[in-house]
């Protein structure tokens, strides 16, 4: 008799016995989401609670057209509330922010803006004298090294107005806005905060910023940090958005920082790894994510048009459709898949499957109008995965669920060859299909291994300056451990820090000659 247990008849690849535990817990997933236990029945009644912190040039982009395309009546429904803060470096990019936010009722909204300017040398210098006793006064249990290292030289000349801003100079930036003097950062998260936690309903914040650029990659996880895990008490849903570069960006924005901030990211979102961060630094090193991360190719949309600004304003009109469409349901329904279906978008995660080292999503999207047989192949090209990624499941949003929406799912069924065919549901943005490909790795992108390739062509000083989260605990994170003799991160500056984090896991497998990838030169 012919054994067909740990074979999928109907992909053709292998998988868990069938009595196995994990087996079951799959099949369990992809029979819930047949049944649609992860929709929102009545998203007319349901109370509108996202909320949104865009930092740097990207991140304020979203919040902008978020505040521009929201329906009128997103805030209708009793309970409804809206907290928006977008930060920057600079006020450039905040003056619209402020102009839309008068639109908004004030009983229902607090929108705010927050510029931070860069310190002067010598200010810099005063701060990272006094930033050891600032730690201490946040973690009266402060672990690991006794002494405290700048990881800038404040002799060095800052950046201009208009200059690009190393990650590590953001941090800097952050600190100094957040511990010193009126604590002006800090405030402002403390009145996002109390008005998140007014909102009478579920409620989800997304942090939104560039993986490229030096502001808001530099900003983002220290922010996060010290919200989820420190205001909110990791009681509130905190969701990573991270945009990624595409050819049309700056150098600077796809060099090896990309390979610093997506390893950062993997320290805390692969539950294997934040241990051993968490086990030399502290519980409020903890993964903040608390609802998972989304990441945001740009490379498909930048193809279709080849002009940076329009690309940009294609990212921030999807995903600001993602956050406010159907009342919020939209996005309340992703996280109730990428929560493994049958868990509710409530459900802390602890309670949930952990996700590894496949903590990220990709967000995918194009035109409804565009013939479905030739526009996917291309997309999924544009998204910029390696073969031998697979995803679970596929679920296309559109306008309508009608015949072109399920030629769209076809093609994209046909192109991914999920374990459980791709689905449509209704109630997306008109004229777009977006989806969500859950569970990739950082290896699983090409954007990984050309960051790489780049971060292995800085100096000592340029990768020193590519960091940000855990410089002030005085470990350079992508470097060989100068303690622990296979690990990774580096002692700042000759000091004993240390984090439990294989360098085999950071630095990821060597390509094989066969394996092409893309490089974003």
């Amino acid at each position: 008799m012919s054994v067909t247990a740990g074979i999928d008849l109907m992909r053709g690849r292998p998988t868990p016995a069938l009595g196995t535990t994990e087996a079951k817990l799959q099949q369990r997933k992809l029979d819930a989401l047949r049944c649609g236990v992860h929709r929102v029945a009545d998203p007319e009644s349901l109370p509108y609670g996202v909320h949104l912190i865009g930092i740097g040039g990207a991140g304020t982009g979203v919040v902008e057209r978020m505040l521009r395309d929201a329906p009128a009546d997103l805030l209708a429904t009793p309970g409804s509330r809206l907290s928006a803060l977008a930060i920057d470096i600079g006020s450039g990019s905040l003056a619209r922010v402020d102009a839309l936010a008068v639109g908004f009722p004030a009983d229902r909204a607090q929108i705010e803006t927050l510029a931070l300017a860069l310190p002067q040398g010598d200010a810099l210098a005063s701060t990272f004298e006094r930033y050891r006793g600032f730690l201490e006064l946040e973690y009266p249990l402060l672990q690991g090294s006794t002494a405290f290292e700048p990881w800038l030289d404040t002799a060095q000349p800052l950046p201009v107005a208009g200059e690009p801003v190393p990650r590590a100079l953001a941090k800097a930036v952050y600190g100094q806005a957040y511990y010193e003097g009126e604590r002006p950062m800090a405030a402002a998260l403390k009145r996002f905060a109390a008005s998140t936690n007014a909102t009478q309903g579920d409620a989800v914040v997304c942090i939104v910023f560039g993986l490229g650029g030096g502001t808001g990659s530099g900003i983002a996880l220290d922010l996060a940090r010290h919200l989820s895990t420190g205001l909110f008490g990791r009681r509130v849903l905190v969701m990573g958005v991270g945009i990624a570069p595409c050819e049309g960006d700056l150098a600077e924005h796809r060099g090896g920082a990309v390979f610093s901030v997506l390893n950062e990211l993997d320290s805390l979102c692969d539950e294997t790894q934040n241990r051993g961060v968490v086990q030399a630094c502290g519980e409020l090193y903890k993964n903040p994510f608390t609802a998972g991360f989304l990441l945001v190719p740009q490379q498909a949309a930048f193809e279709q048009v080849r002009e940076l600004a329009a690309t940009h304003a294609r990212v921030d009109r999807e995903l600001a459709a993602l956050l406010t469409q159907r009342h919020g349901a939209n996005l309340w329904e992703v996280l109730r898949l990428l929560n493994w279906v049958a868990a509710p978008s409530t459900q802390h995660s602890a309670a949930r499957t952990p996700w590894g080292a496949k903590w990220m999503h990709l967000l995918g999207f194009d035109d409804a109008t565009r013939a479905p047989a030739i526009a996917a192949p291309a997309l999924a090209a544009g998204l910029g995965l390696l073969p031998g990624y697979a995803p679970e499941f596929i679920e296309l949003r559109a306008a309508e669920s009608d015949d072109g929406a399920l030629a769209w799912a076809a093609a994209l069924d046909a192109t991914f060859a999920p374990d459980a065919a791709a689905t449509v549901a209704a109630g997306g943005a008109a004229g777009s299909v977006q989806f969500v490909l859950p569970r990739a790795a950082k290896t699983d992108l090409e954007l990984f291994f050309a960051a790489r390739e780049a971060y292995d062509l800085l100096t000592p000083a340029e990768r020193v300056a590519s960091h940000a989260l855990l410089l002030e605990r005085g470990v350079v994170l992508c470097e060989p451990s100068t303690r622990i003799e296979g690990m990774a991160g580096a002692g700042l500056n000759g000091s004993d820090a240390w984090v439990g984090v294989p360098l085999e896991a950071m630095r990821g497998p060597v390509l094989e000659p066969t394996e092409e990838v893309r490089h974003a030169a």
